[in-house]
């Protein structure tokens, strides 16, 4: 019969350290985390913006659209009217 494995001992010093890295690396990752939040931020703002120049760019464009349809039967009826 053999005798157990007695497993690994780590002293204390090594897990402190260990503990201390683990914990060092934890922290820069909420500073990066915190970063890309209010990075988000900015372009949730960014979005919005577009979104309101977008939607004036399409007012602008059915408003020309529109005025060009009035325009052409407008000039329909007159050269029907001027061909009599």
């Amino acid at each position: 019969m053999t005798t157990p494995d007695p497993g690994v001992y780590i002293p204390p010093a090594q897990m402190y350290q260990e503990l201390r890295s683990l914990s060092d690396g934890v922290t820069r990752v909420e500073t990066k985390l915190d970063g890309i939040a209010r990075g988000l931020g900015e372009l949730g703002k960014d979005v919005a913006d577009h979104e309101v120049r977008i939607r004036a760019l399409e007012q602008t464009l059915w408003r020309a659209v529109g005025g060009a349809a009035v325009l052409g039967a407008g000039a329909g009826v007159l050269a029907q009217l001027l061909m009599r």
